[in-house]
């Protein structure tokens, strides 16, 4: 299993920044990919940026050129550099971890995903 914990959320004024990170521990060497999602008030649950096992990097329409997404060498936080922020990335951000397992001979393979508790991010104008 993988345990997830967010923390970095807070509120800030429309144009500044702040970092998010997520600490993972127990079946780390197990994790493939590595996500942020965010859910605002009545809505449901978006994914904001992907970093793959490979280095690739996605990220939505609505923060790219704003957003990056980053691991540390260990590969056991997950960190989200947001910056300009505006009202509308006001949200609960939640990070996610896939790990890939192969379950039969013929290379099938399952994915687990975990998930942090969410953290708050609310930016005033």
């Amino acid at each position: 299993q993988v345990q997830l914990v967010e923390s970095g959320g807070g509120q800030v004024q429309a144009g500044g920044s702040l970092r998010l990170s997520c600490a993972a521990s127990g079946s780390i060497s197990d994790i493939n990919d590595m996500y942020w999602y965010r859910q605002a008030p009545g809505s449901g649950r978006e994914l904001v940026a992907s970093l793959t096992s490979g280095g690739s990097t996605n990220y939505a329409d609505s923060v790219k050129g704003r957003f990056t997404i980053s691991t540390n060498n260990a590969k056991n936080i997950v960190y989200l550099q947001m910056n300009s922020l505006k009202p509308e990335d006001t949200a609960v951000y939640y990070c996610a971890v896939d790990r890939r397992f192969v379950v039969s001979v013929e290379g099938a393979t399952r994915t687990i995903r975990s998930w942090g508790q969410g953290t708050q991010v609310t930016v005033s104008s």
